[in-house]
């Protein structure tokens, strides 16, 4: 997230002695992206953050594919994911390419025995049913039902979850994930023209700090493996840091919806972007206001990307028999638009109550084995009259 954050304690100048009460140093490390270039945070440990007692078992998470090249469009029932125990093993992917998947899960459990580390992607976390705590080697964010967390790659994290039913809609981005440049200005801060600014994000402001030795399990994930690393000393040693990359959360609910006097286009409920993908938020918002207006929107070809819509809650306009954690797949090149009758019901509608979560890809998606478990494969016929 490009604004500064500081949490805990830090010495005045970087790369410097800093000393603990017993006058050994603390251990800093630079975790940053994009080399040298990209965002980057200081942080000052308790112990050597590389200490590998072991490695162990390592499998393979990588999406089985059933429709490579995919031209047909899917509607996929989010809900008929089955609950699991696991948090890792929750995690289905529906939509792969090789900039992101796009996942499902329903854990049951927190993650409890072991740390996870995802070191290739940004992780985007919708809470579409659930609250917990999410704890980070940088700190801990409350979340609840329809908060993003956003998760830098390399993040050592853990969910505890306070809810015995947990559904999210995950966007695992080989991209790093940002807030729009056209909502920023050259120094980074959020214009007045964009539909949230810096004090509907959250930022970790909870810092959890052990110093302990022993054996710590972290599940690594790397080039679609999980690999399990014991470490000697707790990956929450952190006693302070500063910088720009760090987890946040933001809340679908603080999204506030831009309008007009005819139907506007889908970038206007844009909430986040890479250089492979967006994602969009559409919130509780007044229809268009010009006497002749369709709210609805108009037939369009998405030329250059592939569509996804992720349901969350009230009445999609354009589409019939839509419920919540409904999947829509629209892929590049074939026309879509309202259901049949969806145009005529919506004028003169004033406003509408829809939620949902939309992902662009500008490469085409794969349609995996675990999304066709869950498809309606008929969807692609549904707006013959």
């Amino acid at each position: 997230m490009p604004f500064y954050h500081k949490l805990g304690k830090i010495p005045p100048k970087r790369h410097t002695q800093f000393r603990k009460p017993d006058g050994s140093l603390y251990y800093e490390q630079l975790f940053g992206t994009i080399g040298f270039d990209g965002m980057s945070t200081n942080s000052y440990h308790e112990q050597r953050p590389t200490q590998v007692i072991e490695i162990k078992k390592q499998y393979s998470v990588a999406p089985k594919i059933a429709k490579p090249n995919n031209i047909q469009s899917y509607r996929l029932r989010g809900f008929k994911i089955k609950q699991e125990s696991d948090y890792l093993q929750s995690r289905k992917i529906v939509l792969s390419n090789s900039d992101c998947n796009i996942i499902l899960a329903a854990p049951k459990n927190s993650t409890k025995d072991y740390f996870y580390k995802n070191t290739d992607a940004d992780e985007l976390i919708f809470v579409h049913k659930g609250l917990g705590k999410l704890r980070t080697m940088y700190g801990n964010l409350d979340f609840k039902y329809g908060d993003y967390l956003v998760i830098p790659r390399g993040m050592i994290y853990k969910i505890d979850f306070d809810s015995p039913e947990n559904r999210l809609f995950i966007v695992e981005s080989y991209r790093p994930i940002y807030t729009p440049k056209r909502y920023r200005n050259w120094f980074g801060q959020l214009l007045e023209h964009s539909p949230f600014c810096e004090r509907d994000i959250r930022r970790p402001e909870e810092l959890e700090t052990y110093n302990t030795s022993g054996e710590f399990i972290i599940n690594v994930k790397k080039q679609n493996e999980i690999i399990e690393m014991v470490y000697a000393s707790h990956p929450f040693d952190v006693v302070g840091y500063d910088g720009y990359n760090y987890p946040y959360a933001f809340s679908i609910h603080d999204f506030e919806p831009i309008t007009g006097r005819i139907h506007q286009p889908p970038p206007v409920h844009q909430t986040f972007e890479t250089d492979a993908f967006v994602v969009c938020s559409f919130v509780p918002r007044l229809y268009d206001y010009h006497p002749d207006s369709i709210p609805a929107p108009y037939n369009h070809s998405n030329i250059d990307s592939d569509e996804v819509l992720y349901y969350v809650d009230g009445d999609f306009m354009s589409r019939n028999d839509v419920e919540a954690g409904h999947i829509s797949l629209h892929p590049a090149g074939i026309p879509h638009g309202p259901h049949p009758g969806a145009t005529e019901r919506s004028i003169g509608k004033i406003n509408t109550k829809e939620l949902a979560v939309m992902v662009d890809t500008f490469k085409p998606l794969q349609v995996t084995e675990e999304a066709l478990k869950i498809a309606d494969g008929d969807y692609y016929q549904s707006w013959l009259e």
